[in-house]
C-alpha cells in the first residue's frame, strides 16, 4: 500500500472526472484518494455499484456467516454496499469505514474520519453487529503508477475536491456525481456543455 504525506500529495481528497475523461473506465466517476506519493497513487471509485453480488451473499462466500444467518441480518448489515471500486484487483476487497471502529495492525487511518481495511476480520465485527458506523466496501481498487496522476491532474483530467463523508457513506451512488459537482459550486450541466470547447 502507498503512503504518502506532504505538500503536493493529494491523500484524503475527491478526484471528479471531468466529462472529457479519455478512460471510459473512469467517465463521470468520483475517486477517493487512499494514497499519492512519489511512488505513485491508489483510490477507490466511490459511486459504482456492484452488480456480483450482495454483501449477505459476500458474507457467506467468505465463510462468515451461514446462508441462515444471511436471512436474519438487520438491515443496516445487510444494505450495506458493495462497490466496483475500480480494475486493479477487482476481486480484492477495500472496506472504507469511520474511524469509530479501528484493528490494530490491519486498518489504515487516511484522514481525520475515515480508515480503510483489507482485514476480513473487519467484516466479522460488522457481521456481529460490532463494526464501525458506517462503511462501504469496494472490490477492487484504481492505482496510477509514479508522476502519472500529477499529469492527469495537470492535464485537466481530475477535478479535486474535500472529502465528504456523507458523500462517501451515502447509500444512492448513482447521484454522487453530480453533488460531488455541486458541493465544490459548478452545475453539472454547465460542466457537460463546456466539455471539449476551448
Amino acid at each position: 500500500m502507498l503512503r504518502g504525506e506532504g505538500p503536493g500529495f493529494l491523500n484524503g481528497q475527491l478526484l471528479i472526472a471531468m466529462p472529457g475523461m479519455e478512460d471510459k473506465r473512469f467517465a463521470r466517476s468520483l475517486i477517493y484518494l487512499c494514497a499519492h506519493s512519489e511512488e505513485g497513487a491508489m483510490g477507490i471509485v466511490i459511486n459504482r455499484r456492484s452488480n456480483s453480488l450482495t454483501f449477505p451473499e459476500l458474507l457467506v462466500q467468505l465463510d462468515i456467516i451461514s446462508e441462515d444467518q444471511s436471512i436474519r441480518l438487520p438491515q443496516t448489515i445487510s444494505g450495506l454496499g458493495i462497490l466496483a471500486g475500480g480494475p486493479v484487483e477487482p476481486s480484492r476487497g477495500f472496506l472504507l469505514h469511520t474511524k469509530d471502529k479501528m484493528l490494530a495492525d490491519v486498518s489504515l487511518s487516511l484522514d481525520d474520519e475515515i480508515g480503510l481495511t483489507i482485514s476480513t476480520d473487519m467484516l466479522r465485527a460488522i457481521a456481529r453487529g460490532e463494526g464501525p458506523e458506517r462503511a462501504v466496501l469496494a472490490l477492487g481498487y484504481a492505482g496510477w503508477s509514479p508522476g502519472q496522476l500529477d499529469q492527469e491532474v495537470s492535464g485537466n483530467a481530475w477535478l479535486i475536491a474535500p472529502a465528504d463523508p456523507e458523500l462517501i457513506f451515502a447509500p444512492n451512488h448513482e447521484d454522487k456525481y453530480s453533488r460531488a459537482l455541486k458541493r465544490i459550486g459548478i452545475d453539472p450541466a454547465f460542466l457537460s456543455m463546456e466539455a471539449g470547447h476551448g
